[in-house]
């Protein structure tokens, strides 16, 4: 006669997965990713005449960013770490250089003083397709880093706080209206390809 083996009680072996999944589930944390933020244009009106709109070549600076992550602002090559300084100075234009955007005098609502010279600048910035994504979201860094610096600066001198502390959105607006955030992106090109 064959002995019969006592079998295992596996009726919690269930409950216990159930419980160790929960826990993994609550304890572990998801990597979050961070997009660029970007205010897209509002969508025009299908009715809408298109008119070319001419903006004076002073008021554009031109980023480009070659296959080798070589970066060109304007004419000059110049490396990550100098964008920045050259975006800001090009956006203050604080000489009035001819060369540099022009500034156009804006009612500015909610600004204490009325009005403020905001400038014309719109940063372009071109890159290739073999461009790699590294140097791509270091050059956007600096550039919006460049802007961000700026609003810093308005938002001190004007309201004795840096822009992100600023709690109040009204004063908020007042930063972003004087200091605009004007960031152009063209569609990569293929550099080594000719069609």
């Amino acid at each position: 006669m064959a002995k019969k083996t006592p079998a295992i009680n596996s009726s919690s072996t269930a409950d216990i997965a159930f419980l160790l999944l929960c826990y993994f589930l609550m304890t572990t944390t998801m990597g979050s990713h961070f997009g660029l933020s970007r205010r897209l244009p509002p969508m025009p009106d299908p009715n809408q005449k298109i008119e070319d709109q001419k903006v004076n070549r002073r008021n554009i600076i031109v980023v480009k960013i070659n296959s080798a992550d070589r970066i060109l602002a304007g004419t000059d090559a110049i490396d990550v770490s100098q964008l920045k300084d050259k975006i800001k100075e090009f956006l203050s234009n604080p000489s009035n250089d001819p060369n540099l955007p022009e500034k156009e005098v804006k009612e500015i609502e909610g600004y204490s003083k009325g009005t403020y010279p905001v400038s014309k600048g719109v940063i372009s910035l071109q890159n290739d397709r073999g461009t790699s994504y590294q140097a791509y979201i270091a050059v956007q860094n600096e550039l919006v880093k460049a802007v961000n610096e700026l609003r810093d600066e308005f938002s001190m001198k004007e309201f004795g706080k840096k822009y992100a502390q600023l709690d109040d959105e009204d004063q908020q607006k007042v930063v972003r209206d004087c200091i605009p955030q004007n960031i152009s992106e063209a569609e990569p090109k293929d550099v080594g390809k000719r069609r």
